[in-house]
């Protein structure tokens, strides 16, 4: 059975680049660490990484994505203070008007030069991959 050989693995999370408009959707966090985030969270048991991101992102701004690439996966042990998290970014577009839900407090529409702050876990460093066309 799984988790009985006593070893901890590290848990599979998804984090959606939400294109928009002419910029990308970030999410103000209601809990733990508070800031600014991707949109994105745990995948579900039973569950793919796509879909987790579709479902993810429609539960934290309301919008339905259409999924265009796999962006890159994030593994740095400490990029998450909570837990060690893996985390597949997706690149994806939505139309319409993001609505702040789930665990997200705010939502707001942001381009390269406007980021807001704080941004939580090493999602600055993911923008900064992104919007540099590094993967």
């Amino acid at each position: 059975m799984p988790g009985e050989s006593g070893r901890r693995n590290p848990l599979p999370t998804v984090d959606i680049i939400i294109e928009i408009r002419s910029g990308i959707v970030l999410i103000e966090r209601t809990n733990v660490p508070h800031g600014w985030a991707i949109p994105g969270g745990f995948i579900d048991y039973g569950e793919s990484a796509e879909a987790a991101a579709v479902r993810e992102a429609r539960e934290e701004t309301g919008l339905t994505v259409e999924l265009i690439r796999q962006f890159h996966t994030y593994s740095d042990p400490g990029r998450d203070s909570r837990f060690h998290t893996i985390s597949t970014v997706f690149i994806a577009r939505a139309t319409g008007v993001p609505k702040s839900g789930d665990d997200a407090k705010d939502v707001g529409i942001f381009g390269k030069n406007n980021l807001p702050s704080p941004i939580c876990f090493d999602h600055d460093a993911i923008l900064q991959d992104y919007f540099s066309g590094r993967y």
